[in-house]
């Protein structure tokens, strides 16, 4: 499994997709790529990536069509998308972002500028990926180093239980299906059942309360698991 965020980009001119593959690549990121609409939208919904950089004109369904799609969808809409397109007009921009889009870049662009925003928009949604400590309560957790504390008492733990707790603490309160958390702590194609996540996630709870702390951990009937929220 990739250890970096995983990126989509959809962008059908051969020489600006080789350009963004070689660079994003090189900064450690995990890619999907399409180059055309439609295969973009297919791959938005089964990959469920970290960020999707799209462009504007693509054969079949536009940027802009890919971006209403996702952005209505409850299972795609928290994805950041950022806009590729050559149009500088500003009736064009505010286009772009009414869709839904997160942020918007204009060709010719930086490559140094759109890796700075692609991190900046991974640091609001995935802490992790850039390195950002994550701290809930007395859990801290540091993803570069693997180190997981409570209380200021350090907690071993294995690489599977490590990325369910990066998951919860990213996102403290969100309840998480078995399905998402397969998806995103597994990947999509792993040949697993649910019950694999119930399992780990019984040894995850032991792990954080093996001091006799609280379960931070909340069962959600007929759902999944959230980290419960602070109160």
């Amino acid at each position: 499994m990739a250890s970096g965020p995983k990126i989509l980009i959809v962008e059908d001119e051969t020489a600006q997709l080789e350009l963004l593959t070689y660079n994003l690549k090189a900064e450690g990121f995990d890619l999907n790529t399409a180059d055309n609409g439609d295969e973009g939208l297919l791959l938005a919904k089964e990959r469920h990536p970290d960020l999707i950089i799209l462009d504007w004109m693509l054969p079949g369904l536009t940027g802009i069509e890919v971006c209403r799609a996702l952005k209505s969808k409850k299972s795609t809409k928290q994805i950041p998308i950022i806009m590729l397109t050559a149009r500088s007009e500003e009736v064009d921009r505010v286009q772009g972002l009414d869709t839904g889009a997160d942020d918007y870049v204009v060709k010719p662009y930086s490559m140094i500028e759109l890796i700075a925003r692609i991190r900046a928009l991974l640091r609001r949604t995935r802490p992790s990926s850039v390195g950002e400590i994550l701290s809930y309560g007395d859990i801290s957790l540091d993803a570069e180093q693997h180190k997981v504390t409570r209380n200021g008492n350090s907690i071993k733990m294995g690489p599977t239980e490590f990325r369910l707790l990066t998951t919860f603490m990213e996102k403290p309160g969100r309840v998480w299906t078995r399905d998402q958390l397969l998806n995103r702590v597994w990947g999509v194609d792993a040949d697993i059942d649910d019950r694999t996540v119930d399992v780990h996630v019984g040894r995850l709870r032991k792990l954080l309360s093996q001091n006799g702390e609280p379960d931070p951990i909340r069962t959600v009937r007929g759902t999944g698991y959230s980290l419960d929220s602070e109160d």
